[in-house]
């Protein structure tokens, strides 16, 4: 049974930077495409940016491009999200999703993902 975990969350001032880990085990952390998505309260959960497997490209929603960087590192089965020029609108839970064998057009669906990670608070204030 695969298990994220995520850590990093925080309250930071706008302008200010986070790194987002999460921590993949019980499975061949390779072959997942992983994922980070947000909710804010009362809006729907927001694709943030993916990491296909097996060498895949990685992809970042444009409201977060130049700011925001996912990167993984196969060898400690972890994925990063690291956040630059936070604004106050980024204020969320950030969740890390896993899943197999998606194609590029379902890596922004919540839906396809197979495992979640219970979240992680980022709060950025004024």
């Amino acid at each position: 049974q695969v298990q994220l975990v995520e850590s990093g969350g925080g309250l930071v001032p706008a302008g200010g930077s986070l790194r987002l880990s999460c921590k993949h085990s019980g499975g061949t952390f390779n072959a997942y495409s992983m994922a980070w998505f947000r909710e804010a309260p009362g809006k729907a959960r927001e694709f943030v940016a993916a990491s296909k497997g097996n060498g895949g490209s990685t992809f970042h929603e444009d409201s977060v491009k130049g700011r925001f960087t996912m990167s993984r590192v196969n060898a400690e089965n972890t994925v990063y999200l690291q956040m630059n020029s936070l604004k106050q609108e980024d204020t969320a839970v950030y969740y890390c999703a896993a899943g197999r064998r998606l194609i590029n057009s379902a890596l922004r669906l919540p839906s396809q993902y197979d495992y979640w990670g219970r979240g992680t608070q980022v709060t950025v204030s004024s």
